[in-house]
């Protein structure tokens, strides 16, 4: 690793990070250790200045103990909104994905929620307006409007969003554009059915030119 690089948690291998406990071997990078206690009190003072914040992470706390290792992500999901006391749930979905995205509205009326759903493809703009080079118009010309999706489920007063299957960069700007809280259910990889970390476990295998680019 190059004398450079600012070390941080993702260097280390030491877990359970009590920064006070005297029989852990922390580097010498260690954030925990490195904070300062204004720092940490400015974090957890959000979780009492915003009762929303405050109320997620109890939720959180709910779900990951009652279901650890026995629920799949999207009983988590569902769980998670009832504990929240959400009534209505918003979907941005792909369209490549809206059979998908049907299922979990269909789950989520059984459970008592209103579900209301957008697609990328809502409002679609031809990727000339954005500026977007003709090179890059493949693999068709018109762009999604993630922008839009967090709008009109805003405008519908969505309380809860789940992301299905929104593209590299259109899921950013969801996110950032969203005005209710926001989870996600499926990240969408075309070449790997979905599932997204299988790279991570074959860094040093198939998938070696990602973790190792000189040694094309």
């Amino acid at each position: 690793m190059a004398d450079d690089i600012r070390r941080s948690c993702i260097d280390c291998a030491v877990t359970l990070c009590d920064a006070h406990n005297p029989h852990k071997a922390f580097p010498a990078f260690c954030i925990s250790r490195q904070m300062t206690e204004e720092q940490r009190n400015n974090s957890l003072r959000e979780y009492f200045t915003s009762e929303e914040d405050k109320k997620i992470v109890q939720a959180a706390a709910v779900v990951e103990a009652e279901g650890y290792r026995k629920w799949p992500r999207v009983q988590e999901t569902i769980e998670f909104a009832k504990q929240m006391g959400y009534k209505k749930i918003g979907i941005a979905t792909c369209v490549a994905l809206i059979r998908e995205s049907r299922t979990l509205a269909k789950m989520l009326r059984a459970n008592g929620f209103e579900v209301y759903g957008v697609g990328c493809k809502a409002g679609e703009v031809p990727k000339t307006e954005l500026g977007i080079h003709p090179k890059y118009h493949g693999p068709g010309p018109m762009a999604c409007n993630p922008v839009l999706q967090a709008q009109l489920l805003a405008e519908e007063g969505t309380e809860f969003n789940i992301v299905m299957g929104l593209c590299v960069g259109h899921d950013s700007l969801f996110y950032k554009h969203s005005q209710a809280p926001t989870t996600t259910l499926v990240v969408k990889d075309r070449v790997l059915m979905h599932n997204t970390v299988m790279p991570l476990y074959h860094a040093d295998g198939y998938y070696k030119h990602l973790s190792h680019p000189s040694e094309d």
